[in-house]
């Protein structure tokens, strides 16, 4: 049962400020929708994660919501999603358009996995029972979600409500806020928190900020747990607006974060995986650039680097 709280009511889990996400009533009005097309598949060449080194983290953008995070302490999989399907059994929901950047048997060893939310396409069982079985990984995650991560096999699970260090992981490690819902059936709607993690190596900070909506919590993050050297930010499924707008960022807003946080460097992320909402596969980049040309934002400060690119966050100074 959830604490009560300002984001919970003793029962579910609610998002205190911002637009409301819609009912499930309002499903099939999205459904219907005109979906632009999408290829059947994009040809994806693998790639390996590039070496750690004398960094402080080497992050290589796996596809999605996925990132592997190399640090001195620990190797870290965001979001870990490797199934052919976002769906109940691997067999129902949207079907995986790019296969993962990185293969699943050229993973280093995975000490530990950043769990934002429930939902299939970033909750993926069948991922986290390969993960369990292969390297026995330690699972951060929101409240109300350990049952179903253990229904995988992950031995050791730690659930953080928001502002809640980890006490588990290896290194600094927070829950952030997010504003999103959880669900993965008609019945367990809010039953689960949904949140973003920011992590601490070598006194450089990694935002990973799993799904939401645009609200002014960026800049609290900032305030309380200081700018991030790299933040990992959502920039697709975001149309119809009238129905995303709660849930997802559009690309400009995803550039206001960015400037919220006062993020040394932001790269894009939940975009040209898998088809969730009305969008084209290469609107949310395009969307993106444009946001930052009308924003005078320096381009190299906000990207969407290639699938299966590694980007070196450098040790700071002593």
């Amino acid at each position: 049962m959830a604490a009560t709280s300002d984001h919970s009511d003793g029962l579910r889990f609610f998002n205190p400020t911002g637009p409301e996400p819609q009912p499930l009533s309002a499903v099939p009005r999205m459904l219907l929708t005109p979906k632009t097309r999408w290829p059947a598949s994009v040809d994806a060449p693998a790639a390996k994660p590039a070496p750690l080194g004398d960094a402080a983290a080497v992050v290589t953008s796996i596809g999605h919501s996925t990132f592997l995070i190399q640090t001195p302490a620990v190797n870290i999989l965001t979001d870990p999603m490797y199934s052919e399907r976002a769906g109940p059994w691997n067999l129902l929901g949207p079907r995986r358009i790019r296969r993962p950047a990185v293969a699943y048997k050229d993973l280093p060893p995975i000490d530990l996995i950043l769990l934002s939310h429930n939902h299939y396409d970033h909750c993926d069982i069948p991922t986290l029972k390969r993960l369990a079985r292969r390297f026995d990984p330690r699972v951060v995650t929101p409240l109300g979600n350990a049952a179903l991560v253990r229904s995988a096999g992950i031995r050791r699970v730690e659930e953080l409500d928001w502002w809640q260090p980890s006490a588990m992981a290896p290194l600094p490690l927070v829950l952030t806020p997010a504003h999103h819902f959880s669900a993965r059936t008609p019945f367990d709607r809010n039953r689960a928190l949904w949140g973003g993690f920011v992590v601490t190596t070598r006194s450089r900070r990694i935002y990973f900020a799993g799904d939401t909506a645009y609200v002014p919590f960026f800049r609290e993050i900032r305030e309380r747990l200081g700018p991030p050297d790299l933040a990992l930010l959502p920039i697709g499924a975001y149309e119809p607006r009238w129905f995303m707008r709660a849930v997802h960022m559009n690309p400009d807003e995803a550039v206001q974060a960015h400037l919220d946080l006062q993020a040394a460097e932001s790269v894009a992320m939940h975009y040209g995986t898998f088809r969730l909402t009305a969008e084209g596969i290469d609107e949310p980049v395009a969307a993106l650039r444009q946001a930052l040309h009308e924003r005078d934002v320096p381009g190299p400060r906000f990207r969407a680097v290639a699938f299966g690119e590694s980007i070196r966050v450098p040790r700071a100074l002593d």
